[in-house]
């Protein structure tokens, strides 16, 4: 089907900076004002699957991360992940030969903090998906 499914799992590209406790936590996806932001012109559905830190992924995850691309009725997904873990995760989804083209990004800072490397980032992953 055409259109991109963009899944979320997480990772820093979706973490908030808590001021009063001065930490990392999650809290809601930033995915659904990005792609406002970036006026994406192709069919975009967005699923949050999970929010977690990748250190903190387990195999119940992976799995819950493949049977959502199984799922998906589009066949190009882009997942956001967190970047320690996201090998793991590849070593999961790529064996299952799903004949989907799914695209793995990250960041190493948070969208919500100045200077993040995150939406580059996510336009790379947008731009890679398309043309694999």
């Amino acid at each position: 089907m055409e259109g991109i499914r963009i899944l979320i799992t997480g990772g820093t590209f979706d973490k908030h900076y808590d001021e009063l406790k001065g930490v990392l936590t999650f809290k809601n996806s930033h995915l659904p004002d990005i792609i406002k932001q970036v006026r994406i012109t192709v069919p975009v559905e967005l699923e949050i699957n999970q929010l977690v830190d990748s250190l903190e992924m387990g195999d119940q995850d992976r799995q819950n991360i493949l049977a959502a691309c199984k799922n998906a009725k589009e066949d190009k997904i882009l997942i956001t992940h967190g970047t320690d873990r996201m090998v793991d995760t590849a070593k999961v989804l790529g064996p299952a030969g799903l004949n989907k083209t799914i695209v793995l990004t990250g960041a190493m800072v948070p969208y919500s903090v100045a200077g993040s490397d995150a939406l580059f980032n996510l336009g790379c992953a947008f731009t890679a998906v398309q043309l694999l």
